[in-house]
């Protein structure tokens, strides 16, 4: 077994006819064609079902391609790494981020980076938190800057909280509950939530803290972004539980009212993640350090560890 049948493996599996695969690889189709039956007779498995339409793999291939995804990346991984040690200057490092820190809190800290390192390559993937996370244990990231809650332990990943980010109440201006000092739950159990969607690590955290506090989302919007449940605020569509600095500025400019949710203790924490090994690429060491300390100053932080 080689790497570059494993490469001829996972393009067909993802659904690439042989010519196709040939392309993306630079090889001739028929050289693909004996890497994919040279990888059968290593196993001594049979991968495809073979018919006039193509291929399609067996329970036998499914069981193989994840394993070949992970061999894949590491030797692309560690081919990455040997040429950053040549020239240390360059290079590439890949980073993840769920919705909220991507869109409201790292944008200027991934800037300053760039600056400071004008020849490294930075690239940014944005995915919900748990997606972000299955990318780095796939070795497709280097690091994950995602919203998280504190009991959050990914399996062989070091989590850094970085950042608190707590949830609460925003409304419309125009809202009666606007000009209440302290907001109870008796006062909500009336009202229509504007709720984010299913998977999001804020809605799993608003429905935790509305099973606590007894709280039923009878009356309800599920939307799938932030942005459009802050337009149905302004709208005055009803009453939503956001992280806070997803609307922090809205609130300020006065296009929002934010409120301290009700029996609410705080448990999301904007988190920095990586891979738990031995050896840190210098570009990742450079990252972790920088990002620390620039969060070090920001609202919420959370003390360093060394």
């Amino acid at each position: 077994m080689n790497v570059q049948q494993l490469r001829a493996f996972l393009s067909v599996c993802t659904g690439s006819t042989l010519l196709e695969t040939a392309d993306k690889l630079g090889l001739k189709q028929p050289t693909v064609s004996f890497h994919l039956r040279k990888l059968e007779e290593t196993l001594d498995a049979e991968l495809w079902h073979k018919n006039g339409r193509g291929f399609r793999p067996t329970r036998i291939a499914d069981t193989l391609l994840p394993y070949a995804r992970k061999i894949v990346a590491l030797v692309d991984e560690a081919e990455l790494r040997v040429s950053e040690h040549r020239d240390k200057h360059g290079g590439q490092l890949r980073i993840g981020a769920s919705h909220t820190p991507a869109t409201y809190l790292i944008p200027p800290y991934l800037a300053e980076f760039r600056k400071k390192h004008p020849n490294l390559q930075l690239l940014l993937t944005v995915k919900k938190a748990a997606s972000a996370i299955e990318m780095l244990s796939a070795h497709e990231v280097d690091a994950v800057i995602a919203s998280l809650p504190e009991t959050a332990e990914p399996e062989g990943m070091t989590v850094r909280p970085l950042v608190e980010d707590e949830l609460r109440l925003f409304l419309s201006p125009e809202h009666p509950l606007a000009f209440v000092d302290q907001v109870t739950i008796d006062q909500l159990k009336s009202e229509t939530f504007l709720l984010h969607e299913q998977g999001t690590t804020s809605r799993q955290l608003s429905d935790r803290w509305g099973e606590q506090v007894g709280l039923n989302f009878h009356q309800a919007m599920e939307m799938g972004a932030i942005e459009t449940i802050k337009e149905g605020l302004k709208c005055n569509m009803g009453v939503a539980v956001l992280p806070w600095r997803s609307a922090a500025r809205d609130a300020e400019a006065g296009l929002l009212v934010e409120k301290p949710l009700p029996g609410y203790r705080n448990n999301r924490y904007i988190c920095l993640v990586y891979r738990d090994e031995e050896i840190l690429s210098p570009h990742l060491r450079l990252f972790i350090d920088f990002i620390q300390a620039r969060l070090a100053m920001e609202k919420g932080s959370i003390p360093m560890l060394s």
